[in-house]
C-alpha cells in the first residue's frame, strides 16, 4: 500500500495516529471541565464560521439551499453539543452494580473510559453535520479524533480544517482530505473505534479493512427507506408529512423516503397531491428556486440519470412533480414520481439517493409489510397513519434503524434518542447518551476492602466444609 501524507501535518497517516495516541496516553482520562470547554469552544468555532461553511456548501454543490443547510448541518450540531454538555457529569459518573451475595463483600462499579483514538469517515450529503456530529460525541467521551472528509465537498472541507484548527492542535483534532485510496488507507488504521458514514458498498469494505485489526465499528449506512400510506389517512395530510423529508437536499440523504406504498385505489390522488403541494413549496421552476438544491456534481446526476432511463426503458410512467423538465445544467431535478415499476429496474435494486420515487400500490396492508420484509432491512421506515391498531402492527412486524410515525427524517435530530441501522443498514448507534456509550470502554472495577477477604473461601484445596455449604447454597 502506498503511504500517503496528511497535508495538515505533512505525516504519513500512521504516523499521525501514533502521535495522536501518544498525546492521548500521556493524557488519557480527560476532565470534565476539560471535556466541557472543549465543546464550548467548538460551539463557538460554528457560530463564528456558519455562514462561511453554508456558502462553501453551497459552492461545492452548485445549489444547496442556504436554509436547508442551518436546519440539517448547523443547527443539529449546536443541539448536540448543548445537549452533551448538559448531560456529560451524569454519564461520566460510575455507575454502581450489584456485587451479588457470592462475591460479597464487594463493591462493583462500571467506569466510563475513553477509547483513545477515534476515526471519523464523513459522506458528500452532509458534511458538516457528519463530521462535526461524531466529533461532539468523541470529544463529550474524551477521545481525540482524526476525520477523512469527502473528496467530493473541498469547498467545505477548507471551512471544516480552518474551524478545527483554530480551536484543536494536530494531537487532537486532525482532518484528512484524499480520494478513494487514502480512504481505504484510513479505514485500515488500528484506530481505537472507527465510525463510518456512506453506503451499503462502501461499508463493506470499510468493515473488512477495520477487521485486519479488530477495530470496532460503527456503520452508518443507508438502503430503501420506505413509506407505507395507510387506508385511514386523508391524501393531502400524509403527502404534507413526508414530502419534506424526499425534498431535503434534492432527496440526497441516507434516510430519504426510498419508495412508498399507496393503496391502489388512491395511487391518482397521491401523485396529485404530491404535485400540488410540491409545485406550493418550490413553485413551477426549481432551476431558479435557491430553496431547492441541486444534485451534487455531474457523476451523482448521471447515475441518477442512468437509474431514470432504465426505468423509462423497462415500461415505467414517469411524472415531473411540478411539470418542469430536469435542468442538466444546473443538476436540478424536481421529485420524478415513478409508475408501473418492476423489480427489474435499478430504480428498486439499490438506494436511490436523489429526486426520484417510486410510487407502488398495494391490496393490503399486510402485502405492504409483506413487500417491506421481503427486502433489506433500512435505515427507517415511515407510516402514514393515525390508526393505533396500524401503528402497532407496522411497528410489531418490521425491522429498520428507527420508525417517523406521521413524519418523515426528524427522529435524526432527536438527541435525547439512538440513531442506527440494522443489518444492510448499519450497526452500532451514535447521538445522545448511546453515542457517549458507543465512544467510552465501559470498565467494571470490582474492588474489596482491606479487613474482610471472603475470596479466599474459594482457594484450594478444594473439598472442605465450607466450599461444600457453598456449592450446595449456590446451587440451590
Amino acid at each position: 500500500m502506498n503511504m500517503h501524507i496528511d497535508n495538515q501535518t505533512a505525516q504519513p497517516l500512521s504516523q499521525v495516529l501514533v502521535k495522536m495516541r501518544t498525546s492521548y496516553l500521556n493524557e488519557p482520562a480527560a476532565k470534565y471541565d476539560a471535556r466541557v470547554e472543549h465543546l464550548k469552544s467548538l460551539k463557538a468555532a460554528i457560530l463564528v464560521y456558519q455562514e462561511q461553511l453554508v456558502q462553501a456548501l453551497n459552492r461545492d454543490y452548485g445549489n444547496r439551499s442556504v436554509d436547508d443547510s442551518m436546519i440539517s448541518d448547523i443547527m443539529p450540531c449546536i443541539n448536540n453539543i448543548n445537549y452533551s454538555i448538559k448531560h456529560l457529569k451524569k454519564w461520566m459518573k460510575p455507575s454502581s452494580r450489584h456485587a451479588g451475595l457470592l462475591l460479597a463483600p464487594a463493591k462493583v462499579k462500571v467506569h466510563y473510559q475513553p477509547l483513545g483514538v477515534v476515526g471519523i469517515i464523513v459522506p458528500w450529503n452532509f458534511p458538516i453535520m457528519l463530521s462535526v456530529g461524531p466529533l461532539i460525541t468523541a470529544l463529550a467521551a474524551g477521545n481525540r479524533a482524526m476525520i477523512k472528509l469527502s473528496e467530493f465537498t473541498p469547498e467545505t472541507n477548507k471551512v471544516i480544517k480552518a474551524m478545527l484548527s483554530s480551536i484543536f492542535d494536530d494531537t487532537h483534532v486532525v482532518c484528512i482530505e484524499g480520494e478513494a485510496e487514502v480512504a481505504a488507507e484510513f479505514s485500515s488504521l488500528p484506530f481505537d473505534h472507527l465510525l463510518f458514514t456512506g453506503s451499503t458498498t462502501v461499508g463493506r469494505h470499510v468493515m473488512r479493512a477495520a477487521a485486519d485489526n479488530l477495530t470496532p465499528v460503527t456503520l452508518e449506512l443507508g438502503g430503501k427507506s420506505p413509506v407505507i400510506i395507510a387506508d385511514d389517512i386523508a391524501m393531502d395530510i400524509a403527502v404534507e408529512r413526508m414530502i419534506y423529508g424526499k425534498c431535503l437536499n434534492a432527496g440526497q440523504i441516507c434516510v430519504a423516503p426510498d419508495y412508498v406504498l399507496v393503496p391502489r385505489a388512491k395511487l391518482s390522488s397521491f401523485i396529485q397531491a404530491y404535485k400540488a403541494k410540491f409545485t406550493s413549496m418550490y413553485g413551477s421552476k426549481v432551476s431558479e428556486n435557491p430553496d431547492y438544491g441541486s444534485v451534487i456534481n455531474q457523476r451523482q446526476f448521471d447515475r441518477i440519470m442512468q437509474v431514470l432511463e432504465d426505468a423509462k426503458s423497462k415500461g415505467a410512467q414517469i411524472t415531473s412533480a411540478n411539470g418542469e423538465a430536469i435542468d442538466s445544467d444546473k443538476r436540478k431535478v424536481p421529485t420524478q414520481l415513478i409508475e408501473n415499476t418492476s423489480d427489474e429496474m435499478l430504480l428498486l435494486q439499490d438506494e436511490i439517493f436523489g429526486p426520484l420515487l417510486p410510487v407502488i400500490p398495494y391490496d393490503s396492508l399486510n402485502e405492504a409489510i409483506e413487500y417491506v420484509n421481503q427486502r433489506p432491512r433500512p435505515l427507517a421506515l415511515y407510516l402514514m397513519s393515525f390508526d393505533s391498531k396500524v401503528q402497532q402492527q407496522v411497528l410489531t412486524h418490521t425491522h429498520s434503524g428507527g420508525v417517523c410515525i406521521n413524519e418523515t427524517v426528524f427522529h435524526v435530530a432527536a438527541d435525547d434518542a439512538p440513531f442506527g441501522g440494522i443489518g444492510p443498514s448499519g450497526m452500532g448507534h451514535y447521538h445522545g447518551k448511546e453515542g457517549f456509550l458507543t465512544l467510552s470502554h465501559a470498565k467494571t472495577v470490582l474492588s474489596r476492602g482491606k479487613y474482610l477477604n471472603t475470596g479466599k473461601l474459594v482457594h484450594p484445596p478444594y473439598g472442605g466444609f465450607i466450599q461444600r455449604a457453598l456449592m450446595k447454597f449456590f446451587l440451590r
